[in-house]
């Protein structure tokens, strides 16, 4: 009975291995497997994930294209280790373990871009992997046209910047800074670093650093060539000064920490188009929002978004209105609402203006 049970079960097997090996050649023979290159090639592209902002693209993983794509078959591992616009992006974490497969791994990645304009998110320890990170990257400093870095620091020395040295192709930039770096100054290797960005950036966005005037001034020239910005600052007077240094903005992104008693001087701004303004308030006296909207002129803003204020300043608005002549398009307030009343009277200043409340 033994004998005759095994020899019911290799049947069994045998059936199965049949039966998978059919399926194989049926799919084989199906109109996907005979799609011509230029299509697959096409689909191909459609599979790569979507990446809201560099800086929330994830590491390389075989369950997401590209690499998976690599898995599937030979035809279609040759079709994607040949198209170069499916290996332009690629997020890169530096540590300690195993650095030197990593590195090998992401090499082979980034050869495979040939020579194409490249988007990397950048992820390291400043006073431990800065020097490997510089070496990695030295071969595409002419290919980097886009660059996220999360920038992680520990030790007790000013954390230094310098794997964004000598980027000739970089266009767009996001600097997220996790340091507890002492005092109220950057350090001057990060200033120095951040003033020897290239002129061709045109978009630069930088999180864990309120920046103060000196430290704006401290970063000069890399102002004065951008269109796109999203920073943070502390005090209007450096918003104002940031606006002086910047005269090719034409969009800001700024959070504003109100504190301390200041003199702010009218400036008049003639390419911002798009302004978005977060307000934060350490001390109860010094300059508001609406001092800072007192001593702004806007010719050419379309876009005004909102938010943190604590008393929505309706006279200064309609002045600023007034005074700016601004063709604005949209205004958007978090936290307060405009009344009906005083939505007229903007309608009546800017006939095109239209409100998002939020």
């Amino acid at each position: 009975m033994n004998d005759i049970h095994t020899l019911q079960q290799q049947l069994f097997e045998q059936k199965n291995k049949i039966i998978k090996s059919i399926n194989l050649h049926k799919r084989l023979v199906s109109p996907l497997w005979r799609l011509p290159t230029e299509v697959l090639s096409q689909i191909f592209c459609h599979c790569l994930p979507q990446i809201p902002k560099l800086d929330e693209l994830q590491p390389p993983s075989t369950l997401t294209a590209p690499m998976l794509l690599t898995k599937i078959c030979r035809q279609w591992r040759e079709i994607a280790v040949g198209m170069p616009s499916l290996w332009c992006m690629l997020s890169v974490k530096v540590d300690d373990r195993n650095w030197q497969q990593a590195a090998f791994f992401y090499n082979t990645w980034l050869k495979r871009a040939r020579g194409r304009p490249l988007s990397l998110r950048l992820r390291f320890y400043a006073d431990d992997h800065s020097t490997k990170l510089q070496h990695f990257i030295q071969p595409y400093v002419n290919q980097i046209s886009s660059l996220s870095v999360d920038l992680y620091h520990t030790g007790p020395d000013a954390p230094e910047l310098n794997v964004v040295s000598d980027l000739l192709a970089l266009e767009e930039m996001s600097l997220d800074i996790w340091c507890d770096i002492p005092g109220n100054n950057m350090p001057a290797s990060m200033s120095r670093s951040i003033s020897q960005l290239p002129f061709t950036l045109c978009s630069f966005a930088v999180s864990g650093w309120s920046f103060d005037s000196d430290d704006l001034f401290s970063c000069n020239p890399v102002w004065a060539h951008l269109t796109t910005l999203s920073i943070g600052v502390w005090e209007a007077k450096a918003a104002l000064h940031l606006l002086q240094l910047a005269p090719n903005l034409s969009s800001l992104s700024i959070r504003i920490v109100f504190d301390g008693v200041q003199t702010l001087r009218p400036f008049t701004h003639t390419n911002l188009q798009t302004l978005d303004i977060s307000c934060e308030y350490f001390a109860e006296s010094g300059p508001r929002f609406c001092d800072l909207l007192n001593a702004l002129s806007l010719p050419t803003l379309r876009v005004l978004v909102v938010c943190g204020i604590r008393e929505w300043p309706h006279e200064g608005f309609k002045a600023f209105l007034a005074r700016s002549e601004c063709p604005l398009e949209r205004l958007t307030i978090s936290g307060r609402e405009a009344t009906d009343e005083q939505r007229a009277e903007y309608v009546d200043l800017v006939p095109s203006l239209q409100f998002v409340l939020r």
